[in-house]
């Protein structure tokens, strides 16, 4: 009889990207293995397992509602993702009857490390020190309560090495993967969907607005000064950002570039990245993240040419600078050399593309990465 899963997160069905991939892929390829229920912010996208949305992330109502799934569905396991489900759920089996769960925690990131990494270039550092000292208690709550722990970067234990004096002997790394409709060929569209801009290179940013973390607003003011820096340039590069409006962005825009917004449509998004030339991760150094970015997943999954800052790799140790992408460094000048050099020479660089893709394939597959979990989570 297989064991039940309850998977405890901020799934939010209204903004399927960031912190929603996770686990919604994980559980969808977790129920091979167990009787699952998710528990999220709107769960409405979740079609795999039965769900409960909170719609709210008060930590009062996940617990509440945490405490009522473990009542009604009695799980074996309670899998926790981020911090205010593992706090929730830490304080919810802790005031249960229910003795016979166990808790695994999964850390998308090291959000103190963050926060820390942004004070000197955000608007308003009081508020981001407070959300520092904030995570810093929580996660600390989480890390010594001796619970497991699976990480979505390579770079958060070696963080909470650092930032606690200890590291935690049952903690496990396991990053981010892949949607199979960025793997398979069929579900491609036949229509180019940036034919009013060709014969431009495309050069894709994935930037959708998130929670709280302002990286992904770096990475777009860093594509507008390279975009800049090309506009008057002889060879024509388009730059494309998916998930902001024109509308979102307050300052003077070059001519070669264009905001598409958020598209709700998944195989939308799936067209805007195959058909595009270049997959660009402008991230300057104090854009810092946690796990894997999923956007770099994405595009080494969909055979694009990937052109990164350093930062833009973090969680992707595996992936090398002229062996699977084109690393640059950190000034527009750099980006934007390295961008016309590589839409110049896009034949020369195939093996790039290739290794990478047949790197993705054969690890970051959400299969892979399910597979992997459901060893540590039977172990509990």
């Amino acid at each position: 009889m297989s064991k039940r899963l309850l998977i405890v997160s901020t799934l939010d069905s209204s903004q399927p990207f960031g912190a929603f991939t996770r686990p919604f892929y994980l559980g969808q390829y977790l129920i091979k293995y167990f009787e699952i229920c998710q528990v999220g912010l709107d769960c409405s996208a979740i079609n795999y397992a039965p769900s409960v949305s909170i719609g709210s992330r008060d930590l009062f109502s996940y617990i509440k509602t945490i405490k009522k799934c473990i009542e009604e569905f009695r799980p074996d396991i309670v899998y926790a993702q981020e911090t205010l489900p593992g706090i929730a759920s830490l304080i919810a089996l802790t005031t249960t009857k229910q003795k016979k769960c166990s808790l695994v925690l999964d850390f998308h990131t090291f959000s103190a490390y963050e926060y820390w990494s942004r004070l000197s270039s955000v608007v308003n550092p009081y508020k981001e020190f407070l959300q520092l000292i904030k995570t810093y208690i929580a996660q600390g709550v989480l890390i010594f309560s001796g619970n497991p722990i699976i990480a979505a970067g390579e770079s958060t234990p070696e963080l909470i090495g650092k930032w606690y004096g200890r590291k935690p002997d049952n903690i496990y790394c396991i990053g981010n993967g892949v949607a199979e409709d960025l793997l398979n060929e069929r579900f491609l569209d036949t229509t180019d969907p940036y034919q009013e801009i060709r014969p431009a290179k495309i050069v894709v940013v994935v930037a959708p607005k998130t929670f709280q973390f302002p990286s992904n607003d770096m990475s777009v003011s860093m594509a507008i000064e390279v975009a800049k820096h090309l506009e008057s340039h002889d060879q024509k590069v388009h730059f494309v950002v998916i998930g902001r409006d024109q509308s979102d962005i307050e300052q003077s825009l070059p001519a070669n570039i264009t905001f598409v917004g958020f598209l709700r449509e998944r195989k939308d998004f799936v067209n805007y990245i195959k058909y595009a030339d270049i997959g660009l991760l402008p991230f300057p150094k104090q854009a810092v993240a946690g796990g894997a970015r999923n956007k770099a997943l994405d595009y080494f999954a969909s055979k694009k040419l990937v052109v990164s800052t350093p930062e833009g790799l973090r969680g992707l140790e595996e992936f090398c600078n002229q062996k699977h992408l084109i690393v640059t460094g950190y000034s527009t000048v750099e980006v934007a050399n390295a961008i016309l050099d590589a839409t110049s020479n896009l034949e020369k660089y195939q093996p790039l593309i290739q290794t990478a893709y047949n790197l993705i394939k054969e690890k970051y597959s959400w299969l892979a990465r399910a597979t992997k979990v459901a060893d540590i989570l039977d172990k509990t």
